[in-house]
């Protein structure tokens, strides 16, 4: 499997690993900026953008975005994810240490137990998909993750991102199989900016101190207007945020 992916700019190479409820056009604010220092990879993992949703042989994400990083024969990268991305990030950190320099954890999932409210969620999204009503899923993602500061623009483009997801996976025939990816939080010990939103899940919240208090070299930023997808809401000011961690 080749993912599909933007590579721009030039300098020291940047990954930008996305949200499940997105695709690599989230980034499209970071973009600009962000390429006119360093050299930027933002790949589309399987089922989300333009990567389909299928696989000869059980697979992981952090496997496919690290084959991809060996194929451009680039051996030392700063990561920054949002949310699931951020998860992917943490995988690959486990699996390949030496490989990242420096990490951005936007709202970052790491493996810890469902809480009420993610659970409700997960239940309510499976009931509206079983019953195919991709488009009110779309809307309770919308709801759950953007938080008040999304402009209508922005709202779209997630929105988008999310159906044509949700479009891609549940078309696919067979489903693929995808390995669970694994997290030692003793291999992160680079430095690591952690962003947290007042307005995300409180399970998100909780992560984002969970991983500030047990990395050696984190920083945690509370960003009070900000809901669960922070780079879309305001862009300008955590593009800001993710230069100065890099630089």
């Amino acid at each position: 499997m080749t993912l599909a992916y933007d590579d721009g700019g030039a300098g020291d190479a940047v990954v930008l690993l996305h949200s499940s409820a997105a695709d690599s056009r989230m980034w499209d604010p970071q973009w600009e900026p962000l390429t006119a220092r360093f050299r930027v990879i933002r790949p589309d993992l399987r089922g989300y953008g333009r990567t389909s949703y299928a696989a000869e042989k059980p697979y992981t994400d952090p496997g496919d975005v690290a084959e991809l990083l060996a194929s451009l024969d680039l051996t030392r990268v700063a990561l920054v994810g949002s949310s699931y991305g951020a998860r992917v990030a943490l995988e690959l950190v486990t699996a390949h240490p030496a490989l990242v320099s420096r990490l951005v954890l936007l709202n970052p999932g790491c493996g810890l137990p469902p809480t009420p409210d993610l659970a409700a969620f997960g239940a309510e999204e499976d009931r509206l998909l079983e019953a195919g009503d991709i488009e009110a899923a779309v809307e309770l993602n919308a709801r759950t993750w953007l938080g008040p500061e999304t402009g209508p623009e922005a709202r779209a483009r997630q929105m988008e991102m999310q159906r044509d997801a949700f479009r891609a996976q549940l078309a696919a025939d067979p489903e693929p199989s995808q390995l669970a990816g694994e997290i030692d939080l003793a291999a992160v010990t680079m430095p690591t900016l952690v962003v947290t939103g007042g307005h995300d899940l409180p399970y998100f919240r909780m992560t984002a101190r969970h991983l500030a208090e047990r990395l050696p070299s984190a920083r945690l930023v509370d960003l009070e207007w900000a809901g669960h997808l922070p780079s879309m809401e305001r862009p300008e000011e955590v593009t800001t945020l993710i230069l100065d961690h890099l630089d």
